[in-house]
């Protein structure tokens, strides 16, 4: 088995432990807490499929996914005080999911021969939008929107891939490569509560 589907499997079970957790605190029943967890997990993908008519769609091709995702619930229900406890773990599996999920993505929009651009929005794509629709479903502001370096970590990450893959370096170097810099850049963000300025009033306004 690929060590890149490795990190993508082990990525979807994060996803879904951390949509299970949202829902499980939202007070939802088991089939609510699945669902949160379906979405969170694959749901990034499955928009980037639908957008560039991809079939089978990811999950459906795999039935992996299904099976990771289900085990993530499971777990979350069974574990559920001792995975509090594992916040930095659990931290660390979501920064490689969404290292791995935003260059997939970016990969399989260059597969489809979209342009380098598209193909990056693709890949960030699939990399937060499972979280955008776990937030909007529990009735949350999206992470992404409010605080965090999140989605600026994936956009740095696709473009190195995109620049290092124009010099002569084998593919997995490029991938691990342009993964570490995702993974530095949310680790060192967070480390020190770093976040993107905010429109607070007009430059020009009057004081």
């Amino acid at each position: 088995m690929e060590l890149i589907y490795v990190l993508d499997i082990l990525g979807t079970f994060a996803f879904a432990i951390s949509g299970a957790l949202v829902a499980s605190d939202k007070k939802l029943d088991l089939f609510g807490v699945l669902i949160i967890a379906f979405v969170t997990a694959v749901g990034g993908g499955m928009l980037r499929d639908v957008l560039m008519n991809a079939h089978p769609i990811n999950w459906i091709g795999d039935l992996n996914y299904l099976y990771t995702i289900f085990t993530a619930v499971i777990f979350t229900f069974l574990f559920k005080s001792k995975i509090i406890y594992l916040g930095k773990t659990m931290f660390l599996f979501d920064t490689i999911g969404i290292s791995v999920f935003t260059l997939l993505g970016l990969k399989k929009g260059l597969f489809f021969d979209l342009h380098p651009i598209i193909a990056l929005i693709m890949g960030m794509l699939t990399a937060v939008f499972g979280g955008v629709l776990r937030d909007v479903l529990t009735n949350k502001i999206p992470l992404i929107f409010e605080k965090e370096i999140y989605a600026s970590a994936c956009l740095v990450g696709g473009i190195a891939y995109l620049i290092l893959s124009q010099f002569k370096v084998p593919e997995n170097v490029v991938f691990v490569l342009s993964a570490c810099i995702i993974v530095i850049i949310r680790v060192v963000s967070v480390k020190f509560q770093l976040e993107l300025p905010k429109i607070k009033e007009d430059l020009f306004t009057k004081k």
